[in-house]
């Protein structure tokens, strides 16, 4: 009893003792991936009598199968890789949180949303759209991070992403708090230039120095902007609300060419139409979703460290990242999910469900 695995242009045999899913699962994740050229297609062929739900690509595992409380915890169950090499898209916790300003905890999202992630399900209901029958996924782990130094966890992360970005896997980021967009952007721009960014967020985060420090979580998009790594006339914020520190807290964003969207703006409606012009407004050069949790209302989200009452509903958070299908998504996080705060465990559910949203508009993917 063996598996036999496909090789371009010649094939093997590996003898496994016991063929069953899980080995084979470890298999690949573990042992293979060091023996292939990257140019080599992978096939999987099951021993006979035996059939698995897809021949070529991760799949999650179903609760219809395997209990959601068994396995190893990670993004919806996925199999867990070392490295992004072979995947077209990967789930990547970055726990940091020492940017934080008011409430600490998001180093504990990544963890959290990975566990109400097991909830979810291969299929887009709404949508109908199918991630896992048209792109490699998996979960690659979290990057490493120094919580002393947040300037040393920077550079971590932006190395990080540069050897991501480097296999052409797109990056589906669990956060930590949004200084991390910063050294993320860093990497994308080095490879794609200048992107577009759609940004959901009860902040601008665009301040220049707070508390003597250049950054922090409430400064990402100013340092972007400083380094020429947003192309700023395809960047829109959507969701801004809350006291400022000025009487017009956004207007250094739309001097740069932001397009800002407050809160108050987005009261008791539909968002789609919105979305029909910034997909006319992103064009067809990259983009990047970044989305900080507490752009919804802490209604619905109240595990983050800085709340703003009068926010987006989760519906509208739908409509908002479901409207970006057809964009040329490079990249997304999902960030500030502090658990501390919300012991339901409902913040760090909708996360997850943002993040698949996320995988659901990717490039090629494909839609029943």
């Amino acid at each position: 009893g063996g598996v036999k695995v496909l090789l371009c242009p010649r094939s093997v045999s590996v003898p496994i003792f016991a063929p069953r899913r899980e080995d084979m699962e470890w298999l690949l994740c573990r042992r293979l991936p060091s023996l292939l050229r990257p140019q080599q297609r992978l096939v999987l062929q099951p021993p006979p009598g035996r059939s698995y739900s897809s021949p070529r690509l991760n799949v999650p595992k179903s609760a219809v199968d395997v209990a959601r409380s068994v396995g190893v915890c990670s993004m919806m169950r996925l199999p867990l890789h070392d490295s992004s090499q072979g995947l077209d898209a990967a789930f990547v916790g970055v726990p940091l949180d020492t940017g934080t300003s008011n409430r600490p905890g998001a180093r504990f999202g990544p963890r959290h949303i990975r566990a109400e992630s097991s909830l979810l399900r291969a299929y887009n209901g709404a949508t109908k759209a199918a991630p896992f029958e048209s792109l490699m996924v998996a979960d690659i782990g979290d990057v490493n991070v120094n919580l002393y130094d947040l300037k040393q966890s920077c550079k971590m992360i932006r190395e990080a992403f540069q050897k991501i970005t480097s296999t052409g896997c797109i990056p589906l980021t669990l956060g930590g708090d949004h200084t991390i967009t910063y050294p993320i952007l860093q990497a994308l721009a080095e490879k794609h230039g200048p992107v577009g960014l759609v940004h959901i967020d009860a902040h601008a985060d665009t301040s220049d120095i707070v508390l003597g420090s250049k950054i922090c979580h409430g400064t990402p998009f100013r340092r972007c902007v400083e380094e020429g790594l947003l192309d700023c006339k395809r960047v829109v914020q959507i969701g801004l609300r809350g006291s400022t520190y000025e009487p017009d807290g956004y207007i250094w964003g739309r001097e740069q060419g932001f397009r800002t969207v407050t809160g108050h703006e987005c009261w008791l409606r539909s968002l789609a139409p919105l979305m029909v012009e910034v997909r006319q407004q992103m064009g067809d050069g990259p983009v990047y979703i970044s989305f900080d949790i507490d752009g919804l209302d802490p209604a619905f989200a109240p595990g983050t460290g800085t709340p703003e009452i009068a926010g987006l509903h989760p519906s509208q958070a739908l409509e908002i990242i479901q409207g970006c299908r057809g964009m040329r998504i490079i990249g997304c996080d999902l960030v500030e999910v502090a658990p501390l705060y919300d012991p339901s465990g409902n913040t760090a559910l909708t996360a997850a469900n943002l993040l698949f949203e996320m995988l659901c508009v990717l490039p090629n993917v494909k839609y029943y």
